[in-house]
């Protein structure tokens, strides 16, 4: 206990809080596992890049962070003095290689341990990059953006202008918000979900005998939909597709109406922007389609209530805490990552790694919509195959497809478009 003594231990943020209780329902798995597998350019210098790498590591205290049962209540806590293992590289045949990639990925022990992995290989024929997170401690802005914008900054020798923001000060400045400026929040968020049945608001389940959280996956090149259409009507993208899902959604189920979430990044200034961590938020979304109304006149009202959400993103404490959204249909709209790009003045590769027998799905359904760089946009669910057949999900796919192509024409009425 003497070591424990001169810690600072820092609290769980709600979504961390969240993330982790989801994790537990399969501890085994790799549900919370993010991030993936480059193949780099035989330019790159792999020494000096396991130095910039090392160098970003030791800038940012998120890297420094471990989850730990606090000594005096047991609570689940963290700690941002953690011990750093300097990246290496690794020279092995493609042999070892191939066999590797199968286990690169693999569950977290989150209590006291390290909650990353970065690997670097080289072989008589290539080099390679893994990079792999906790979900609960880095968002998909920090580990595909922020992070190698820094290791590529490093690598060329450029320095640093502004220290590394610190996660734990953030963590600690959000902890320290009084209840009463939290109040009005709580009773918003309460009030939106408060008639969220999944048995009405999720697609019915039909599949019946498979393991619960199986991880299945569906793509779809969504037709007919480019974003020519939005640059001249300038709609905002997000919420169209936000608005086209839960109109789908709507539809599915029957109900005329639509209870889920929606990802934000949740960085709103230059600080939180800059910020190496977890800073998603997972906000909810609700609409009852009884009240009439022209598609445009829809989506505007749906985008004055994503404004006034963001006033209460503080108090989505009382959201994760009591399980409001628990089983909720989720929607992410992203800028898609080319399976090439440049890193360090390279091309780069992604390299494909398959879902393994560990892998397991976080939530019912996450509808996920990327912008490609062909002006078209493709769909991709991420769905639980114990309750949703992949039949269940194509139809789904076509049923927000069709929704999608029927809302360009902005006078349609939502009555038509639900039938």
């Amino acid at each position: 206990m003497e070591g424990f003594a001169t810690k600072k231990f820092y609290p769980l943020r709600p979504v961390q809080r969240w993330l982790v209780d989801t994790h537990f329902n399969k501890a085994k798995s790799t549900m919370m596992n993010i991030g993936g597998l480059f193949k780099l350019s035989h330019a790159i210098n792999m020494e000096q890049l396991a130095e910039a790498v090392n160098q970003v590591l030791e800038s940012h205290d998120i890297f420094r962070c471990r989850f730990l049962f606090h000594p005096e209540t047991s609570d689940l806590c963290q700690i941002f003095d953690g011990d750093i293992e300097p990246v290496k590289v690794e020279h092995i045949s493609d042999e070892e290689f191939s066999e590797r990639m199968n286990k690169l990925r693999e569950p977290y022990r989150i209590i006291n341990k390290p909650l990353w992995r970065i690997y670097l290989f080289e072989t008589p024929t290539a080099k390679y990059l893994f990079a792999d997170f906790y979900h609960a401690v880095m968002d998909g802005v920090s580990a595909s953006i922020l992070l190698w914008r820094e290791v590529d900054k490093a690598y060329r020798g450029r320095e640093r202008k502004l220290p590394a923001p610190s996660y734990a000060d953030y963590v600690e400045d959000e902890a320290n918000i009084p209840e009463s400026v939290l109040a009005e929040g709580h009773d918003y968020w309460r009030k939106m979900l408060a008639h969220f049945d999944k048995a009405k608001h999720l697609p019915p389940v039909k599949v019946h005998g498979v393991a619960a959280w199986t991880q299945g996956t569906y793509d779809y090149e969504l037709k007919n939909i480019f974003n020519e259409f939005f640059r001249r009507t300038r709609i905002n993208e997000n919420n169209f597709f936000l608005g086209a899902t839960m109109l789908t959604l709507a539809k599915i189920t029957g109900t005329k109406e639509a209870v889920m979430s929606r990802v934000v990044n949740g960085r709103t200034n230059m600080t939180e922007r800059r910020l190496m961590g977890l800073m998603l938020e997972q906000f909810p979304c609700a609409w009852d389609f009884r009240e009439d109304m022209p598609v445009y006149e829809f989506i505007d009202k749906l985008g004055g209530q994503l404004r006034i959400d963001m006033n209460y993103r503080k108090s989505l404490d009382i959201v994760y805490n009591d399980g409001l959204e628990d089983d909720c249909v989720s929607f992410i709209f992203q800028k898609n990552i080319n399976n090439e790009f440049i890193f360090c003045d390279t091309p780069a590769e992604i390299v494909y790694l398959p879902p393994n027998d560990i892998s397991a799905v976080e939530n019912a359904l996450d509808v996920e919509i990327n912008n490609e760089d062909t002006g078209e946009y493709s769909l991709f669910l991420d769905y639980d195959a114990s309750r949703y057949s992949e039949a269940e999900m194509k139809k789904f796919a076509e049923t927000l497809n069709e929704i999608a192509v029927a809302m360009q024409d902005g006078n349609i009425r939502i009555s038509k478009i639900l039938g």
